[in-house]
C-alpha cells in the first residue's frame, strides 16, 4: 500500500500523537495514485541493491552505494540529492528504528528511482487526512518525507506486515543539446594516438561465465569471428593475473555489478591485447543475469573510463586536514576497500583525479627495501607492468627518488628517472614516498603527458596524502602477506602428502604438473635425467587448457631442453618463447601466401594458440636430490606476464620436495623391478604337458609387489613317462622365505632326476635346509611322483611331511585324504619318511594345497579342512581348472580382508581315456 505525493504536491499528514496504525488493507493519501503515475510503470534498464545493518556506520556505506551507483550510471546530475535522501531514511532505519536497511536503485529512461526499506513496519505512518505542516526541519523524525517532498520528483510509502519502504523518484533534468562537459583544448600534437578508427567490443557473459554475443568490433579487435567463441568461457580468452592466496579474478569482477579496470585479451594471433574494460551487470525480460562488457584498446581508456573528481571541496579540506573528519577517509573515500589490491587501486585513482594527471602508479618496497614492485597504475599498461620490479638505489634503470618527494618537469630531459613511464608518453611527474615509522615502504606518483605540469605545492600535497593512507596500505600489505604465506605453507603441506603418498614414478610427475598449474604458472614441463650421461629428457608437460597440451608438447620436443644446472634458485628460458614466435611468425606467413605451404590447414590456429601460451615469462627450476640433478621444473606464462617473486619462492620450495620425491619413487622402481625380476627367477617356467593328465596351478604371494613368497609349487618330467609334484610351505612369507623356496625347488629337480625315491629326496633336502644355519626355515613339502596309465589312470606315490593332507574327490563325489601325515623339514636331523601309493581312476581329481587356504580366517571363524572338503564335494564332472577356480573363489569371499599369508592351489584330473 502506498502513500505520496505527485511533482510539486505537498507532504503527507504524519497524523495526530495517537500513533494510528494503518489498516492491514486500504489506500492512504491525498487519492489514490493510478497506476501510471508510478515509476514501476517505467521501463527499468538497470537495477543495484544492498543491504545495511543496523550500525551507525552503514549510513556512510548507503550513501558511498548510492553515489557510486549512480556515477556509474552516468547521473552525476542528480547524484547530491539522492545521496542526501538516501543519507537521511537509512539514518530512520538503522539509528531511529534500529533495524536493517535494504537499498533499491533502479534506473529508467528518465532518471532513477530508490528505494529504501526497513522491517519495522509499526511506527508512526501518514494517514490519509488534510495536509498540515511537518514542524521544525531539526525535527527528530520526519525530516525524511519532508526532504524528499521538496527535492524528488514524487515519492512515496509502501507497507506490508513486515516491511515498511519509502521510495522516490528523481528525474534527470532537461538539458538544450549541446557541451555537457568539457576539457581544454589541446594542440593535435598531444592528442592521443588511435589506431584507425576507435572501436569499442561489446561481449555479453552469461551467468555461467561464457560468452554469448560478440559484437563486429570485437572480432576486428581480436580476430575471432563470432561463432568461434559464443559459447566458450570469456576466462579462455582473458589474460588475467593470478595470485595464490587471494579471491581476485575475473569470474569475480563478472559477478560485480560494476566493474572498471585493465587486463589482456589473447587474440587469434597469438598476441595479448591490453584492453581497458567497462563491466555492467544486467537482467534480461526473464531475470537472467548477465554482464556486458565493453572493452577498448587500453590507450584509448578515455572512450570508457568513468571520470571520478575529486570536488575542489574536498582538495582543500585535505590540505587542511578538516575539521572532525579524518583524512584517509576523504581522500579513500568510505568505506575503504578491504583488500590490499582495491585499497591500491582506489589510491592511484584518487590521486590522479586529486591533482588532475593523466596516470598515477603505486610501487611497494620488497622486504629488503631494494627493489620496488609495482602494484596498482591507471592510465598505464597496467596487464604489461603489473609485478614488474625496479631497483631502489643503484643501478641502471634506478628509481633514484624513492625515498623523497620528487618533481620531474620534463622526463625526456632525465631518461631512466622513472623506470615506469618509459615509452608511455608521460612527460611531468610527481612522486613522493610511503613510510612507516621511518621505513620506506612504498613510493606514490602522478603523471602527466605534457611538461612542467606539477610544482612543489602539488607534491606537499601528494605527500599529505601519502601519509595518511601508508600506515593503511602498510597494513593491507601485511595482511596479504600473512595470507600469502598461510596459503603457501597450506600448499607446501598438502603438496608433500601427495608427494609422500606415492612412490610410482609416472604419478609422481602428474602430481608434479598438477600442483603447479594453474596455481603457480599456465603451463607446465618437467625434464627428468636418468644418469649422468643422459641429456634431459621431456617426460611431462601440462597446460591449463588441455586443448594446447599437444601443441606445446610439439614445440618442446623440438627445442634444446635447458641446461641442468644444480644452482638453486629459478633462472629465465627464453628459448620456449623464442621458438613460439618463430613458429607463429611462420604459419602467419604461409596463410598470407608469403612462405613454404602449409601441410595441414587446421594446424594454423594451433600454432597460433601454442604462441600465446607460452608467449609470456618461462623460467627453469633444477630438481636436485642427493646432490645430484635429477631433471628440471619449467613453468610458463602466457604472452606479456610475468612471475611474482612470491610465486618463484614458493615454486622452488615444491621443486625442492618434488625432487627427492621422484627421486624416491625412481630408487623404488629400480629396487622393484629387481626385485621382482629375482623372484620370477624362482618360479617354474611353465608347467608341462602330461598326456592323460590335466593339471591346474593358482599361485597368490601375500604382501604388495611380492610375486613369490613362503609357498611354492613344482611340477616337472623326472624320465620317461614319470613326473614329479610338489607343494610346500616355507615358514613366513617375503624375501627370506623366497630363498629357501629357491633352495627346496631346485634341490628337488636335482636328486628326483638323479633317481632318489620320495622319501630319500625329502631327507636329503632336510639336510641341506639344516646346513643353512641361521638362515635355515622349517618347510612343510607334499612330494609325488606320477606314472599315466595306459588304462585311463594315474598312479602316484606321495610323501606328505607336515603338509596338509591331499584330498581325493572321486566321482560319486566322495571327497577323502590321499596320504597319511609325517614330519615336516628343517628340524629334525633323522627322518623316517615312507611313501604312499595312490590310484587315480578316471574323473578323479587331487587336490593339494597350502595352508594359507585352509586357515583363511574371518572373525573367528576358519575356512579349514572341513570347508575345503564342502567346497570341493561340488567340483564333480569339472576339469582341474575350473576346480581350482571354484577353491580360490570359495577362498576369496570367505573374508572380507585382503589375505595375509601365501595361497597355492595344485589341482590334477584324470579325465580318462577317449573313445571314437
Amino acid at each position: 500500500m502506498t502513500t505520496g505525493v505527485h511533482p510539486g504536491g505537498q507532504p503527507q499528514d504524519p497524523g495526530p500523537t495517537g500513533n494510528r496504525r494503518l489498516p492491514r488493507q486500504g489506500r492512504v493519501g491525498h487519492e489514490a495514485l493510478p497506476e501510471e503515475t508510478r515509476t514501476r510503470s517505467a521501463v527499468i534498464t538497470a537495477r543495484a541493491a544492498a543491504s545495511f545493518d543496523p550500525v551507525g556506520r552503514s549510513v556512510a556505506t548507503a550513501r558511498s552505494f548510492v553515489r557510486d551507483t549512480l556515477q556509474g550510471w552516468g547521473f552525476g546530475d542528480i547524484v547530491d540529492d539522492a545521496v542526501v535522501l538516501t543519507s537521511e531514511l537509512v539514518t530512520n532505519a538503522v539509528v531511529h528504528a534500529g533495524t536493517s536497511a535494504d537499498v533499491l536503485c533502479l534506473r529508467t529512461e528518465d532518471g532513477v528511482r530508490i528505494e529504501v526499506a526497513d522491517r519495522y513496519p509499526e511506527r508512526e505512518i501518514p494517514l490519509q487526512a488534510a495536509a498540515v505542516n511537518m514542524g521544525s526541519p531539526d525535527r527528530e523524525g520526519g525530516r525524511g518525507l519532508q526532504l524528499c517532498a521538496a527535492l524528488a520528483a514524487c515519492w512515496g510509502v509502501e507497507y506490508t506486515p513486515t516491511h515498511k519502504q519509502v521510495w522516490f523518484q528523481l528525474d534527470l533534468p532537461d538539458r538544450p543539446v549541446g557541451t555537457r562537459a568539457a576539457g581544454p583544448s589541446l594542440p593535435a600534437d598531444l592528442l592521443p594516438l588511435a589506431d584507425g578508427r576507435v572501436r569499442v567490443a561489446v561481449v555479453q557473459i552469461d551467468r555461467s561465465g561464457a560468452i554469448s554475443a560478440w559484437s563486429e568490433d570485437a572480432e576486428e579487435l581480436f580476430g575471432y569471428a563470432a561463432e568461434q567463441v559464443i559459447g566458450k568461457p570469456l576466462t579462455d580468452l582473458a589474460a588475467w593475473p593470478h595470485t595464490p592466496g587471494t579471491s581476485t579474478g575475473i569470474a569475480e569482477a563478472l559477478q560485480l555489478s560494476r566493474w572498471e579496470g585493465s587486463y589482456g585479451i589473447r587474440g587469434a594471433n597469438g598476441r595479448v591485447t591490453p584492453v581497458y574494460a567497462s563491466h555492467l551487470r544486467v537482467r534480461d525480460t526473464g531475470g537472467e543475469p548477465s554482464t556486458v562488457c565493453l572493452l577498448v584498446r587500453d590507450h584509448e581508456r578515455a572512450v570508457l573510463q568513468t571520470p571520478l573528481r575529486v570536488p575542489a571541496a574536498d582538495s582543500a579540506t585535505l590540505s587542511e586536514g578538516g575539521q572532525g573528519t579524518d583524512p584517509f577517509e576523504v581522500f579513500i573515500g568510505s568505506p575503504a576497500p578491504d583488500d590490499l589490491d582495491g585499497l591500491l587501486q582506489r589510491t592511484v585513482e584518487r590521486a590522479r583525479d586529486m591533482l588532475d594527471g593523466d596516470s598515477a602508479f603505486l610501487l611497494l618496497a620488497t622486504d629488503d627495501e631494494t627493489e620496488l614492485e609495482v602494484r596498482a597504475s591507471t592510465g598505464l599498461p597496467s596487464a604489461r607492468q603489473r609485478f614488474a620490479r625496479v631497483p631502489v638505489e643503484a643501478g641502471p634503470g634506478r628509481y633514484g627518488s624513492a625515498r623523497m618527494p620528487a618533481v620531474h618537469d620534463d622526463l625526456t630531459a632525465v631518461p631512466g628517472a622513472v623506470p615506469l613511464l618509459s615509452g608511455t608518453g608521460m612527460r611531468s611527474v610527481v612522486t613522493v614516498p610511503l613510510k612507516v615509522e621511518g621505513r620506506l615502504t612504498g613510493s606514490l606518483g602522478v603523471a602527466a603527458e605534457s611538461p612542467a605540469r606539477y610544482s612543489n605545492e602539488e607534491a606537499l600535497r601528494l605527500q599529505f596524502a601519502a601519509d595518511r593512507i601508508a600506515l593503511a596500505v602498510e597494513s593491507a600489505r601485511l595482511g596479504e602477506l600473512e595470507r600469502l604465506r598461510r596459503g603457501s605453507l597450506s600448499f607446501l603441506v598438502e603438496a608433500s602428502d601427495l608427494l609422500a603418498g606415492t612412490l610410482d614414478r609416472d604419478q609422481t610427475l602428474a602430481l608434479m604438473a598438477q600442483m603447479t598449474v594453474p596455481t603457480l604458472a599456465t603451463w607446465c614441463a618437467v625434464y627428468t635425467i636418468a644418469d649422468q650421461a643422459s641429456d634431459p629428457y621431456l617426460s611431462y608437460v601440462l597446460h591449463e587448457d588441455e586443448e594446447r597440451i599437444d601443441g606445446l608438447k610439439a614445440l618442446l620436443s623440438k627445442i634444446a631442453p635447458p641446461d641442468p644446472v644444480p644452482t638453486p634458485g629459478a633462472r629465465v628460458w627464453s628459448a620456449p618463447a623464442e621458438a613460439a614466435h618463430e613458429a607463429a611468425l611462420r604459419t602467419s606467413m604461409r596463410s598470407l601466401g608469403r612462405g613454404e605451404p602449409a601441410t595441414v590447414s587446421s594446424g594454423i590456429g594451433t600454432t597460433l594458440a601454442t604462441a600465446s601460451a607460452v608467449g609470456g615469462e618461462t623460467v627453469v627450476l633444477p630438481l636436485v636430490a642427493r646432490n645430484r640433478v635429477i631433471g628440471m621444473l619449467t613453468l610458463g606464462k602466457p604472452t606479456d606476464e610475468h612471475f611474482r617473486q612470491e610465486i618463484l619462492e614458493l615454486a622452488e620450495d615444491l621443486s625442492r620436495r618434488a625432487a627427492l620425491a621422484l627421486d624416491n619413487a625412481r630408487l623404488y622402481s629400480e629396487r622393484m623391478a629387481i626385485s621382482q625380476s629375482l623372484q620370477r627367477s624362482l618360479l617354474p617356467p611353465e608347467l608341462p604337458v602330461i598326456e592323460g593328465v590335466e593339471v591346474e596351478v593358482i599361485y597368490r604371494a601375500a604382501g604388495e609387489g611380492n610375486e613369490v613368497g613362503g609357498d611354492f609349487y613344482d611340477v616337472f618330467p623326472i624320465r620317461d613317462g614319470a613326473y614329479g609334484f610338489a607343494i610346500g610351505d616355507v615358514c613366513g612369507t617375503g624375501p627370506e622365505a623366497a630363498a629357501v623356496t629357491g633352495l627346496a625347488r631346485h634341490a628337488l629337480r636335482l636328486l628326483a632326476r638323479e633317481g632318489f625315491g620320495g622319501p630319500a629326496v625329502l631327507e636329503r633336502l632336510n639336510s641341506a635346509i639344516l646346513d643353512e644355519g641361521a638362515r635355515s626355515r622349517f618347510l612343510t613339502l607334499l612330494y609325488g611322483e606320477l606314472w599315466p596309465q595306459d588304462d585311463g589312470s594315474a598312479v602316484l606315490k606321495i610323501v606328505c611331511a607336515g603338509h596338509p593332507l591331499p584330498l581325493r574327490l572321486r566321482q560319486d563325489g566322495t571327497v577323502e585324504p590321499a596320504a597319511e601325515p609325517q614330519p615336516l623339514l628343517g628340524v629334525m636331523d633323522d627322518l623316517e619318511l615312507y611313501e604312499q601309493t595312490v590310484t587315480l581312476d578316471p574323473g578323479d581329481v587331487l587336490l593339494c594345497v597350502t595352508d594359507g587356504v585352509t586357515e583363511r580366517r574371518e572373525g573367528t571363524r576358519m575356512l579349514g579342512d572341513d570347508g575345503l572338503t564342502d567346497v570341493l564335494t561340488t567340483c564333480t564332472g569339472l576339469t582341474a581348472g575350473a576346480v581350482a577356480a571354484r577353491i580360490m573363489r570359495a577362498v576369496e569371499r570367505f573374508a572380507s580382508d585382503a589375505p595375509s599369508d601365501d595361497m597355492a592351489i595344485l589341482a590334477m584330473r584324470v579325465p580318462g581315456l577317449h573313445k571314437d
